[in-house]
């Protein structure tokens, strides 16, 4: 069973100046803004939503198939998918073009300054979703627009049930292409704050856009998630973490535990609980691939948090 997992990949350059932000800027300037930041440490991490769902939906156990456009500076990214075992068959490298580039700039307050430069990623496009039997389950997640909204298209043509995991992209979208996404998707995944935009464009209530899916999950970082199925309103409590490190891809993290409860079958509660321990796993992590685990760890792992297993 291959889970088609159609978004980003991205470098995720990471930088600490050793002060704060307001210090240096001033507010009867910022109409003339010209500054600098020494920042001494610095990280280049593997990222992009396609690519960390990818990374930890194969932990758990999973089949993942990720679908993006990248650029030429791929290459160690590629050896990195393949130390991990992630088929990159359809990662196609677009000539002309740099791989999807965050560069994150934080202060001692923990506030972010953040450059994100979309590279290849906006001619996702250009890839197509292919007809393939052994693909059960996709997901259609923050990519370029036109990418995200083809994708989308060919999943409901070809019959394959898909999340839609807006994430980032929501701006990108009015009412109209919303209610179009939730109408082919088959699941809805957004944080508590995507998940407002997304009910004020779309005039939806939470249990008006479950009504038009199986099932609509809204995360609340800490406070754990809500999982809207049919006239239930399921409550998954956050797993405490053992340190909190980075929590840069934890959403991604969760959403690979969502696909794979789905894929095999498990209740919505289990589901919820498999997805926030992955979110925890993360965040107890600098950076977005970085965790490691063994199936069998993350079982007895649940089994000590939850009392039973899966």
């Amino acid at each position: 069973m291959k889970a088609l997992i159609c978004g980003s990949y991205a470098y995720d350059n990471i930088m600490v100046f050793h002060d704060r932000f307001k210090n240096h800027i001033l507010p009867d300037k910022v109409h003339m803004l010209n500054i600098s930041f020494l920042v001494p440490e610095m990280r280049r991490e593997y990222g992009g939503c396609a690519g960390n769902i990818a990374y930890n939906l194969k932990m758990l156990g999973g089949d993942p198939l990720p679908m993006a456009t990248v650029g030429t500076d791929f290459q160690p990214y590629r050896q990195w998918l393949k130390k991990c075992g992630i088929n990159d068959a359809l990662v196609r490298e677009m000539e002309g073009t740099y791989t999807a580039q965050a560069f994150i700039t934080t202060d001692l307050d923990d506030n972010q300054i953040t450059a994100f430069h979309p590279g290849a990623m906006g001619l996702s496009h250009e890839n197509v979703v292919p007809d393939d039997e052994a693909i059960v389950i996709g997901t259609v997640s923050p990519d370029g627009r036109d990418g995200m909204i083809m994708h989308a298209e060919q999943f409901a043509e070809r019959g394959i049930r898909f999340i839609f995991d807006p994430g980032q992209g929501m701006p990108m979208f009015d009412g109209d292409d919303l209610l179009r996404f939730i109408d082919q998707a088959t699941w809805i995944t957004v944080n508590d704050y995507e998940g407002q935009l997304l009910q004020e464009r779309t005039g939806k209530s939470p249990h008006e856009i479950a009504e038009m899916v199986e099932a609509y999950i809204v995360t609340r970082g800490a406070k754990g998630s809500y999982i809207y199925a049919g006239e239930h309103r399921f409550e998954v409590a956050s797993v405490e973490p053992r340190a909190i490190a980075d929590p840069t891809g934890c959403g991604d993290a969760y959403r690979a535990g969502l696909m794979f409860g789905i894929m095999n079958n498990m209740d919505w509660e289990t589901t919820g609980r498999i997805a926030s321990l992955m979110g925890t796993l993360k965040i107890e992590h600098y950076g977005t691939q970085n965790h490691q685990f063994t199936e069998d760890e993350f079982k007895a792992r649940f089994r000590k948090e939850f009392g039973y297993e899966y």
